[in-house]
């Protein structure tokens, strides 16, 4: 299927990623940065994964999660570096539908679970501060096991239903796609249809991912002034997070 191609279609065979629009010409050198940073993901990620399972002093739940981080930021990369570096160097722009959905839901679903490994840390911590002398009994491995598989299925099932959603869509405009990768939203601007759905979800994974995260930390406060002093820090900061996350998913999901 043609970059041109406008016609009408419900489930495109291909879509056409772009790249950086804009920044075409500079593709070439663009990829020496994105290289460089996928190089010392992989070597980064690898070696803390070979230091905390060949030493044993470092067998602690702190580690523990570092390594579903380093996990989980492996995949994450790998889910997107390969497909830009090829768009960069061969302008091999195309990728099969099934292949971006694919891709859409190892983004996200991955995304979700770095947010939760990085609020597993932060307990990890809370407890290693608060509660020192009770730590390797309230976060033994089963504990940290049982939360390990928790983000996993939270992220998971969270992430499941993109795909299905982008899928029901018909697409009628064009498969050109102004990103290099398979982003949600991006993909649901195609569609001629009201998918207000999409969005709504978009902004309700944007909540749960991180707004409840949040919530957590704050209810957990003792005294009601602690918890509304946090809550207006923390509130700001969502509000941040929403505008530089998703601003168009936001707008099109209040105001549509």
């Amino acid at each position: 299927m043609s970059d041109s191609n406008t016609t009408d279609f419900t489930n495109p065979s291909t879509f056409i990623l772009l790249g950086i629009p804009g920044l075409e010409l500079a593709h070439i050198w663009l990829s020496i940065p994105f290289c460089t940073m996928y190089a010392i993901a992989i070597l980064g990620n690898f070696s803390i994964l070979f230091i905390v399972k060949w030493e044993s002093s470092v067998h602690e739940p702190m580690y523990y999660f570092l390594c579903m981080l380093a996990v989980s930021d492996l995949v994450l990369s790998t889910a997107t570096m390969p497909k830009m570096l090829n768009i960069f160097w061969f302008n091999s722009r195309e990728i099969d539908f099934s292949a971006c959905l694919t891709q859409m839901y190892f983004i996200h679903c991955f995304s979700a679970m770095e947010s939760g490994i990085l609020v597993a840390l932060a307990l990890d911590r809370y407890v290693a501060i608060c509660h020192l002398l009770r730590y390797s009994t309230i976060l033994t491995n089963s504990v940290v096991a049982k939360i390990g598989l928790a983000l996993v299925l939270r992220s998971s099932i969270l992430a499941l239903p993109y795909p299905f959603l982008v899928r029901r869509w018909p697409y009628c405009r064009t498969n050109i796609i102004p990103h290099s990768y398979c982003e949600h939203i991006a993909v649901v601007k195609l569609a001629c249809a009201d998918t207000r759905l999409s969005s709504y979800y978009g902004l309700f994974i944007l909540f749960s991912v991180i707004g409840l995260d949040i919530l957590k930390v704050i209810f957990s406060l003792l005294t009601k002034d602690a918890q509304l002093k946090t809550f207006g820090t923390c509130g700001s900061h969502l509000c941040a997070i929403l505008d530089q996350t998703h601003p168009g998913q936001a707008a099109k999901a209040l105001f549509s």
